[in-house]
């Protein structure tokens, strides 16, 4: 089973809850069990996850933001704040996956991005999607191409669910990638890129035992992008199975 201390939920699976009601959402998402959320958008919404989070017992370890699109700057001031020590770029354009000297390039960007993060005691990783998976260049994935040309200071949040999407062998991925890898996305349906056909983990096609397996030290991520009925049911049913006897550590 997973550890509680070792799981973690990314709040844009409750966006849409999160407008409705957000102190009450990030109340919600403690009383299932979560100690640990991640968060987006976290420039806008630090005020209230400076006062939400604390108030309910809840950690945020890792946040998504684009750091190769917006100002960097406010972006670290946020994550001190909120006591984030892993920013993670969690998009780039698909028509930059292409050919290798592109790859690079964002590789570059990355690495540039982390030396100055580690002046706010910040680390910094990317997340990817499927297109970084489905561009297969001299028989290697963009996303292979893109971690051959990291430096060592870069992390990786794999999103096991898209990775899968795209094609790869997901828990032989993780191994290749090894300690490189410090959260992954664990997210599960029918594999397909309908959103709406996400489910609650292990409620879907997705190996989920196997890539647990592969990643054993990594933060467990639970998110969805999107679901048919309603969300928290999803958030709840992730918890229980993750963290019953189904599921690796």
């Amino acid at each position: 089973m997973v550890a509680v201390d070792h799981l973690s939920l990314q709040l844009y699976t409750v966006r849409g809850k999160l407008e409705e009601d957000f102190d009450g959402t990030l109340a919600r998402i403690a009383e299932i069990g979560y100690t640990k959320v991640e968060p987006f958008g976290v420039t806008a919404y630090a005020d209230r996850l400076a006062d939400a989070l604390p108030k309910h017992g809840l950690s945020a370890p890792t946040t998504h933001a684009g750091l190769l699109r917006d100002e960097a700057g406010p972006i670290y001031a946020a994550a001190k704040r909120l006591g984030i020590t892993t920013v993670i770029d969690p998009h780039t354009d698909p028509a930059r996956w292409q050919n290798a000297d592109d790859i690079k390039v964002i590789a570059d960007g990355l690495n540039k991005a982390a030396i100055e993060a580690a002046d706010h005691g910040i680390t910094v990783g990317y997340h990817n999607h499927q297109f970084e998976l489905e561009s297969k260049i001299g028989g290697a994935h963009g996303l292979e191409i893109l971690v051959d040309n990291l430096s060592d200071d870069v992390i990786l949040e794999v999103d096991t669910y898209w990775a899968a999407v795209g094609g790869a062998d997901v828990p032989a991925l993780l191994g290749k990638f090894g300690d490189r890898v410090k959260a992954i996305h664990v997210k599960d349906g029918d594999g397909t890129l309908n959103n709406k056909a996400q489910v609650a983990v292990g409620d879907g096609v997705i190996a989920v035992r196997d890539i647990l397996a592969a990643a054993p030290n990594a933060l467990r991520v639970v998110e969805l992008d999107d679901f048919t009925g309603e969300i928290m049911d999803a958030v709840e049913g992730s918890y229980t199975f993750l963290t019953g006897e189904g599921a690796p550590a």
